[in-house]
């Protein structure tokens, strides 16, 4: 059975599946992390832990880009509109799995409260994708617009010594940019003034929960 031929049910399923792997599995990377290029360092303990905690927000952010993504396949009306999606979400599991391998080189761990921004993220996004695609799109844009903000300021609150955390930072803000500008490509309109406005607060909620718990 292929892409084209499968039922909602059989995406809803599918997603249920990704949510398990997402949230308490270890997803398979791609391409090999760029943190590979740079040797691991010791850091002070307080440096540790607050390039852990910087981390498992990204990590957090990737649970959600995985259920955002998933949630617009599940409603995109256009075929080829769910493949972009579809393949987004793929590189976005490179990002997953790099940021699991980073959190535990630093000893650390993945947020706790994972499932919760996972299930609201995919209602999120079924809900944009319920209106049009176009709309879906245009929440791409911004939303990877935000994590491209939000990923040049944890480049730079990084510890200086940590390169490894940082060349993973980079390359999915790479990634980032790259998405946004496909979805503008294919249509993605400019949302309404609120939105952009609630999703950042939100972010911000999401962004000071998940370096601590």
């Amino acid at each position: 059975m292929n892409a084209r031929t499968l039922t909602p049910l059989d995406r809803f399923f599918i997603g249920i599946e990704n949510a398990l792997e997402a949230v308490a599995g270890q997803p398979d990377a791609q391409r090999p992390s760029p943190a590979q290029a740079h040797p691991d360092v010791e850091m002070e303990d307080a440096d540790r832990r607050h390039a852990a905690g910087l981390m498992r927000i990204n990590h957090t952010g990737e649970v959600c880009a995985q259920a955002l993504y998933k949630g617009q396949a599940l409603l995109a009306r256009d075929d080829e509109t769910r493949e972009h999606l579809l393949q987004a979400a793929v590189e976005e599991t490179d990002h997953l799995a790099w940021c699991a391998d980073r959190l535990r080189e630093l000893d650390s761990r993945p947020s706790l409260l994972n499932p919760l921004w996972f299930v609201g993220s995919m209602a999120i996004g079924a809900a944009a994708a319920a209106v049009n695609d176009r709309v879906s799109l245009g929440f791409v844009v911004e939303t990877e617009r935000q994590v491209e903000a939000h990923l040049a300021e944890h480049i730079e609150r990084l510890p200086a010594e940590d390169e490894r955390s940082r060349a993973v930072l980079r390359q999915m803000q790479e990634d980032e940019i790259r998405h946004a500008d496909n979805a503008l490509a294919r249509g993605g309109i400019e949302l309404p003034a609120p939105i952009p406005t609630l999703m950042a607060l939100t972010s911000k909620v999401m962004k000071a929960v998940a370096y601590r718990i």
